[in-house]
């Protein structure tokens, strides 16, 4: 089976290493981690005590991971990171304390929840800034305020926008300081403070070392940047945080020296994606390794060799194929053989969908 390797020590450095610099900036933030789907192991390996005390809330996009959060650590602020489905607003007020919103029909159904399970439930309203994904337009934003304020048990503890996820918006200091306006028009207007002006995360890193945040600017909502020490601002390593905490291995199941191009009729009922590569000589053989994963666990595209003489050949369900070329070092020795692993450079859509498959085996280390 091909594995997963999840390097927990230098995780838990990255996270300590957030929360120190971003305190040292007057900056709240919370852990997502999405990436992990709720998975109960990586939540007691990673969510200690020493770990996440500095951490305003450990963060999730699904409900079944927020329940998991709370199953570990039921003292946990755990916060929902998109806008809730109204049918399920019992869930969110019983599993998340805090919860992104964007519809007032979906708060309604919130603040009924909360009513019955005696709680107040907190609200960050998110402004649309121009991404397109989530967000009150900022026309309606002060008659939504003044409808969600007058809900019982609702508290609004924040302001928030989302930017550089789907259509890659940047956050520059001029959105954010939009943010930072309409967290001061608020407060003018209702005479309510507004705790949180939650318009960071790992790609808006970048602007706080170069000092172009807005200082209202002061909650983060950060996943990329902890488990993988990179910010998709420049898709480099922010500052001193590891990169080295996940590497993916695959098995050779096969490895034989086969043409380059197949023979036979092709139709299209294959269900496969193969490469476009294209040789000099149709004719010539080359080394072919199938390893023990497919399309089912991961998208290729999203990893890559970490042997660079290593090509994509094609992958099916559940084996992937690729081209070793004449399989020699450069002693001229055998460079693989069967049993041997392939080693893979993964990125972060890459290591979800793996930690998602349960044909992929998962070790903490």
């Amino acid at each position: 089976m091909a594995e997963l390797i999840i390097n927990t020590g230098n995780i838990k450095s990255n996270i300590k290493n957030i929360s120190k610099y971003l305190n040292e900036k007057n900056i709240q933030w919370s852990l997502i981690t999405k990436v992990f789907s709720g998975d109960i192991e990586f939540l007691n390996n990673i969510l200690q005590d020493d770990i996440i005390k500095d951490i305003h809330s450990v963060g999730d996009s699904r409900l079944i991971s927020l329940k998991n959060l709370k199953k570990v650590k039921p003292e946990l602020i755990t916060i929902y990171i998109k806008p809730p489905a109204a049918i399920y607003a019992d869930e969110v007020v019983k599993y998340a304390d805090i919860s992104l919103n964007t519809s007032y029909v979906t708060i309604s159904a919130l603040d009924k929840a909360a009513k019955a399970q005696n709680k107040i439930h907190k609200v960050i309203i998110m402004l649309e800034l121009g991404e397109l994904r989530e967000g009150v337009l900022r026309k309606n934003i002060m008659n939504f305020y003044k409808k969600v304020f007058k809900l019982s048990n609702i508290e609004i503890i924040g302001i928030g926008s989302n930017l550089g996820c789907m259509y890659g918006v940047e956050p520059t200091y001029d959105k954010l300081y939009q943010l930072s306006l309409y967290k001061q028009l608020l407060e003018a207007k209702f005479d309510w403070e507004i705790d949180l002006v939650s318009g960071g995360s790992s790609i808006t890193l970048p602007l706080v070392e170069k000092q172009q945040i807005p200082h209202e600017v002061n909650h983060f909502r950060i996943g990329e940047a902890a488990f993988f020490g990179t910010s998709p601002y420049d898709n480099e390593q922010f500052r001193d945080l590891s990169t080295d905490t996940f590497n993916f291995y695959a098995n050779i199941i096969e490895l034989e020296e086969k043409d380059v191009t197949p023979d036979g009729v092709i139709n299209e009922a294959s269900i496969g994606h193969i490469s476009e590569i294209e040789y000099e000589d149709e004719y010539m053989k080359t080394y072919k390794a199938i390893t023990d994963f497919g399309l089912l666990d991961v998208d290729v595209n999203d990893i890559e060799p970490a042997d660079k003489d290593i090509k994509f050949i094609g992958t099916t369900s559940d084996m992937t194929v690729y081209d070793l070329g004449n399989n020699k070092n450069k002693e001229g020795n055998k460079k693989y053989k069967i049993g041997d692993k392939l080693e893979f450079k993964s990125n972060y859509i890459a290591i979800a969908r793996l930690l998602n498959s349960k044909f992929i085996d998962k070790k903490f280390r």
